[in-house]
């Protein structure tokens, strides 16, 4: 018998009973890293994919304990290869509960900066990436009648902001996407939740002035699994952007404009 961790209560686990199983793309660091982390310590058994090998690695050896935890690198903008990489994972985590897709990218834009490569690769990662993955797990999880599916936007992609109109836009358009699964899905079962992180120490927040309510990777980890335990639609993380959010989405176009926000 072993122990875990769940939300702060020890719980016995018995190595001979069912484990669920999870996958996380996008888990070399930041939330998707701790997400596996908090996953191995829910019991789950977790299928760790990113570009970074050598981050994989790491991840994989710093996770204790009786949980299965799989790393395949991979690119998230090889559209191809996916449908083979999530068989394969599949096969060898032996089944599917949950699937997150914490992949994402904001490159430094200046103002007076339209850079279509960079807009490209963001909507590569971000968005077309993120349908690649997600739309075999609601394919799979429609058939089985069961599952969660989790997508980690932004509080960035509520509204279209002068900073980085490329990650605004991809944001905004996953919730969207997200949107749809849950409805197109809401007849077998499957939870489909939108997670909007505001400011989560990372490398993203990098060179970011004027952060507020700045939170760790591992407790956003926390909160995102609680949130689609309770069957959340959409969760801002931490809470209190919700109410920032509210305030800023009926702002007047014409006065947001003019704003630094």
């Amino acid at each position: 018998m072993t122990n875990i961790q769940t939300n702060g209560v020890t719980q016995s686990v018995r190595p001979l009973e069912p484990q669920p199983a999870a996958i996380v793309v996008g888990a070399s660091s930041g939330i998707g890293a701790a997400l596996v982390k908090e996953l191995a310590k829910r019991g789950y058994r977790v299928g760790a994919l990113a570009r970074r090998e050598d981050k994989l690695d790491e991840l994989v050896a710093g996770i204790k304990g009786q949980t299965l935890v799989k790393a395949i690198p991979h690119d998230v903008t090889d559209y191809e290869a996916i449908p083979d990489v999530f068989s394969q994972l599949v096969d060898e985590l032996g089944g599917l509960d949950l699937i997150i897709y914490a992949a994402g990218v904001m490159p430094n834009v200046g103002p007076e900066e339209y850079d279509f490569e960079k807009d490209r690769q963001q909507v590569e990662i971000n968005l077309l990436g993120a349908m690649g993955w997600l739309n075999l797990a609601a394919r799979r999880f429609q058939i089985t009648k069961s599952g969660t599916i989790i997508g980690i936007g932004s509080v960035a992609g509520d509204r279209g902001r002068k900073g980085n109109p490329a990650y605004h836009t991809t944001k905004g358009a996953l919730a969207t996407y997200l949107e749809s699964l849950r409805n197109r899905l809401a007849d077998s079962n499957v939870q489909v939740t939108t997670i909007k992180p505001g400011f989560i120490d990372t490398a993203m927040l990098d060179g970011v002035e004027g952060t507020f309510w700045v939170i760790s990777p591992e407790r956003a980890a926390e909160l995102i699994l609680n949130a689609a335990e309770k069957k959340r639609q959409i969760a801002y993380v931490p809470f209190q952007w919700r109410f920032v959010m509210l305030i800023i989405k009926y702002i007047p176009s014409f006065i947001f404009r003019k704003l630094s926000v």
